[in-house]
């Protein structure tokens, strides 16, 4: 998993609240177990019409927000099914960073595990932030983990708070698997005292 250190970009405004898990990636593309290739899918009822053509007033398919890596969103985004196809997405199209006010439990947690990281802040925050979103490609907001904070494009600055773990694992580039390979050594030797134990397994 790729590290995440700063992100400094573009924010598309998405006001709406409760943006669940089937909107950001509808069931019928959820036959893949590759995390690449999602990203064309990503809001696919909202971006697309009935012939697949754009539409052409959804965020992300206005000019400004085309490259857009930080999405400010409504209340309880991820909401719905478990689907880890939805921040698989989300990573596909370029999202690095989610704010809300809330977040669904599981989705929540499967964006830590996909290199995204999500930002929970007061209501007033996430409005002020997704007021200068609307300024398009010209305001650009910057994420920073390490410090744990959030500025706009004229230095008005928050703070998040994160889970001192899951920002080591974001930090390092840590996922499950990640984890478990910087425990080879001792994973290798219990395996080599459990074959000297029980020879005959």
């Amino acid at each position: 998993m790729e590290r995440f250190e700063r992100v400094s970009g573009i924010a598309a405004p998405m006001p709406l609240v409760n943006i669940d898990t089937d909107m950001i990636i509808p069931k019928q593309f959820l036959k893949t177990i590759k995390r690449s290739g999602l990203g064309v899918n990503l809001f696919d009822e909202m971006r697309f019409d009935e012939n697949g053509d754009e539409i052409p007033d959804f965020v992300l398919n206005r000019p400004a927000y085309r490259n857009a890596e930080i999405l400010v969103a409504g209340d309880n985004f991820g909401c719905g099914s478990s689907r880890e196809h939805a921040p698989w997405a989300l990573r596909d199209f370029g999202i690095k960073v989610v704010v809300s006010t809330s977040f669904a439990d599981i989705f929540y947690n499967n964006c830590f595990k996909n290199g995204i990281l999500p930002v929970a802040l007061p209501k007033d925050q996430v409005d002020f932030l997704m007021d200068d979103a609307e300024k398009g490609e010209n305001a650009r907001i910057t994420v920073d983990l390490e410090s744990q904070t959030v500025s706009t494009s004229d230095g008005t600055t928050f703070r998040f708070e994160v889970d001192p773990f899951r920002k080591h694992c974001l930090l390092e580039g840590l996922d499950d698997i990640g984890l478990t390979l910087k425990k080879m050594d001792a994973i290798e030797a219990y395996e080599q005292r459990a074959q000297l134990r029980s020879p005959w397994i």
